[in-house]
């Protein structure tokens, strides 16, 4: 049965070496999105061959990143599916059974080649301005003869035997016809007896009836060897959709070495939203029909097309993410908008000491790890003004101290204590006084706040309570005064 006549089914296959990537939260949201189109299956798999790089709670960390944002999957590790084990290094007997058959058809040799020699002969090559590759030097021979011969080691790899043109032109769902580079004599198998990923991937592409591969285009180099592979196995080969990678500003692959914002946990700790995130990485590259740039997952698979999909790489712009997670922030309602901001808080608040200031910081906040800035002085024991700011925002020294001790003096009297009493008492007393209102209420604030920006003053008040406004309010003006 040919890929195009098979019920979709797509996968991502993340490696466990730390931190996941952006760049496997952006590649499931397409796998996922085409696979839900067409009624498909996704699948989870998990790349553990490297060993050297293997780090401890890097998968559950991959499945826990995937599910906050919403994904789910229909076959992997933790859900299990038809093509179990889901896990590369479960699957050894596999692969080896695999490449003793390329090598039993003359597809694949045994090569005896130290490091050291492998270093010297790239190092050569560059030097001469060559092509990189592997030379050949053990193919057709005897474990005796290259034994003979410097550089050898051992315990010998197998590496495929790419014919005298193995030029291999494809057709990309989304780049049309692509033609990469030759590819050289590939390590199939390690000496350690784990798979190199390019026999691995076939394999289980294969087992697992994957019928359209959706990866970043740093694969287009390796198609060829993959397509060498499927040829040679006789085994029909998926379609391939090479998406654009997420770049830096320098128009670099985004990597979490230079950026932070490549690591998938880091948008948890800053207080993005998932629903805002996955907007974000689907217009990285996809286009919707109308041009809007405010849409749901469920919205993109209805509308899922690959010629929508920009080849041209995005730019990762953090202030774009930053407007749409301001967006999805307003849209929550107060309980949902309390619940995503608890864990933000500063030390010693609860959410119920922050709901008189739900409206205004839902409102101001672009991503929840601005809230413990916004919220020092409610967390705070006192604060204190900074003459530079009376001087520059309110009222002259001696009617600042008069002015609040006249609110603190009324306000500690009203019953109940809220927004409406509040401002009427606060509106009175400005009026009687016959002094500036923006610089009495500017001064009030920075008596409660120590600073220029706040809530609005009435919120802020309720969320202090009497006993803090009007404490912090006459100490204030006896600072002032002394």
């Amino acid at each position: 049965m040919s890929t195009s006549e098979a019920p979709v089914r797509t996968r991502i296959a993340p490696s466990p070496t730390g931190d996941p990537h952006v760049g496997t939260a952006y590649a499931a949201l397409f796998n996922l999105a085409f696979a839900r189109k067409h009624g498909g299956e996704f699948i989870l798999r998990i790349e553990d061959t490297d060993r050297t790089r293997y780090v401890e709670g890097s998968e559950q960390q991959v499945f826990d990143t995937l599910h906050w944002l919403g994904f789910s999957w229909d076959q992997g590790p933790d859900v299990g599916g038809p093509a179990a084990p889901y896990r590369q290094s479960e699957r050894l007997p596999v692969y080896k059974e695999v490449a003793e058959r390329l090598l039993a058809d003359g597809h694949a040799y045994l090569c005896w080649c130290s490091s050291e020699r492998l270093t010297k002969m790239r190092e050569r090559q560059q030097q001469l301005k060559m092509p990189t590759g592997y030379d050949r030097l053990c193919y057709g021979k005897t474990r005796e003869e290259r034994a003979e011969l410097p550089g050898f080691t051992e315990v010998p790899v197998i590496r495929m035997l790419v014919p005298a043109d193995g030029r291999i032109a494809f057709e990309d769902l989304i780049r049309g016809k692509i033609t990469p580079p030759e590819p050289d004599d590939q390590v199939l198998m390690k000496a350690d007896g784990f798979p190199t990923y390019h026999l691995a991937v076939v394999v289980d592409d294969n087992a697992m009836g994957v019928t359209h591969v959706i990866r970043g285009e740093e694969w287009i180099s390796s198609t060829a060897k993959h397509l060498l592979l499927y040829t040679w196995l006789g085994w029909t080969a998926p379609t391939y959709a090479h998406m654009p990678l997420l770049r830096n500003n320098d128009r670099s692959k985004i990597s979490k070495r230079k950026n932070p914002a490549a690591r998938l946990k880091w948008f948890q700790e800053e207080g993005y939203l998932p629903e805002a995130l996955v907007n974000f990485l689907a217009l990285m590259g996809y286009s919707m029909p109308e041009g809007q740039e405010i849409f749901t997952f469920d919205e993109m698979v209805e509308s899922f097309d690959f010629a929508r999909v920009n080849p041209v790489g995005p730019v990762f712009d953090i202030d774009k993410l930053n407007w749409l997670n301001g967006h999805y922030l307003r849209a929550l309602d107060d309980e949902s908008f309390l619940t995503a901001a608890e864990p933000f808080l500063p030390a010693g608040l609860t959410r119920e000491d922050i709901r008189p200031l739900v409206i205004p910081l839902r409102e101001r906040t672009k991503k929840l790890i601005e809230i413990p800035e916004q919220l020092d002085w409610l967390a705070a024991e006192s604060v204190e003004i900074q003459p530079a700011d009376l001087a520059k925002h309110g009222l002259p020294a001696p009617d600042a101290a008069t002015q609040l001790e006249a609110f603190a003096k009324n306000l500690e009297q009203l019953d109940p204590f809220d927004k409406e009493q509040i401002t009427a008492t606060l509106d009175r007393i400005v009026a009687e006084s016959g002094l500036n209102r923006r610089r009495s209420f500017m001064t009030a604030r920075l008596a409660l706040v120590g600073k220029p920006v706040s809530p609005p003053l009435d919120d802020t008040m309720v969320a202090l309570g009497v006993a803090r406004t009007v404490a912090r309010l006459r100490q204030a003006a006896a600072g002032i005064t002394a």
